[in-house]
């Protein structure tokens, strides 16, 4: 018997390379099925040869799956989820719904993998910029337990979703030929421009999207007291996020101690060459699995300080990578 699995959000960013994922994987599917919003009804996504048809969703529509990948938003998880979960389907939701519930289980499988055991029918895929963040904390972490962390984002238009990629192809275009440009999906231009995350701000001081990271860095690693402190900026970048880190750690790291563990570490890639000048970028990390980290060096306002640089592919390692290796995990 092959897996039937289903995608919520075929159409959207994140469940186009989710459907991308599954085709080039070794799993033994025998049903996929795809659903979106009622206006994409009817409309053909290729998978493995077939033409397979997207349907309207419903609290009926999961019968018979055993897995169902959850990529359409918080307002359709938290509408649907259970329905899946109800029909026996496990569902592994990319929305911010579940993330904080203390019994949903909050996986990067290169860190917790172990809190998949835990799960009751729903496991929460964290942000994607903590769970880019992580791949290259945790290794680091095992060996000298971080301490402080503060990390600031260059966020990527394609984080927003499809009219966000669109917004910024169109205001170069207009830009270029000397016509306005009028945000729509977000509040300022970002052709040419850096604001801000579009997430609003909290009472804290901090946007949402700066305490998502920082709440879940924290569950993921099941570490509440960790000190933490996020940036986090829309940048006119199509695909990738990046990140610029300073942990302090308990234990001393050098340099090069800290370029050996992330060299070993699963899902991360060390790109670092000081000497031509060859380093973490968004190009470099758009469509790689693995998160690149580069400009490994020490901090010198600390003693046991080391900053570094990273570029991860959002879609892909925040997003259906993740949720991939999540099903994986569980088979």
């Amino acid at each position: 018997m092959g897996l039937k699995i289903g995608i919520v959000g075929a159409t959207g960013a994140v469940g186009v390379e989710a459907i991308k994922l599954l085709e080039e994987s070794n799993l033994p599917i025998s049903e996929l099925r795809l659903f979106a919003s009622s206006r994409s009804v009817g409309k053909t996504i290729g998978f493995l040869g077939e033409e397979l048809q997207i349907a309207e969703l419903s609290s009926h529509a999961f019968k018979g799956l055993d897995f169902v990948i959850f990529s359409a938003g918080s307002s359709v998880s938290q509408q649907f989820a259970s329905n899946a979960k109800e029909s026996g389907a496990i569902v592994i939701d990319n929305s911010s719904f579940f993330r904080l519930q203390p019994d949903v289980p909050l996986v990067v499988p290169e860190v917790n993998k172990e809190d998949l055991k835990s799960h009751k029918g729903i496991i929460a895929n964290p942000n994607c910029t903590a769970a880019i963040l992580s791949v290259a904390l945790w290794p680091i972490h095992k060996v000298a337990t971080i301490e402080r962390v503060i990390v600031s984002t260059y966020q990527a238009v394609s984080g927003a979703g499809a009219k966000a990629i669109l917004e910024l192809e169109t205001q170069l275009r207009h830009f270029v030929y000397g016509k306005p440009i009028v945000p729509e999906v977000f509040p300022e231009q970002i052709a040419f421009n850096v604001f801000s995350h579009n997430s609003p701000v909290a009472e804290n001081g901090f946007n949402g999207e700066e305490n998502k990271v920082m709440q879940e860095i924290r569950k993921i690693f099941h570490y509440p007291t960790l000190n933490i402190c996020a940036t986090c900026i829309r940048v006119p970048v199509f695909r990738a996020h990046s990140e610029s880190v300073v942990i302090e750690t308990a234990k001393k790291l050098d340099a090069q101690q800290t370029r050996n563990i992330l060299s070993r570490a699963p899902g991360v890639l060390v790109v670092d060459d000081p000497q031509n000048g060859y380093f973490p970028t968004p190009i470099k990390a758009s469509g790689k699995k693995d998160v690149l980290v580069g400009r490994i060096r020490e901090d010198l306002s600390h003693p046991r300080g080391i900053a570094f640089f990273l570029s991860g592919d959002q879609l892909l390692k925040g997003a259906a990578w993740n949720a991939v290796q999540i099903l994986q995990a569980l088979l």
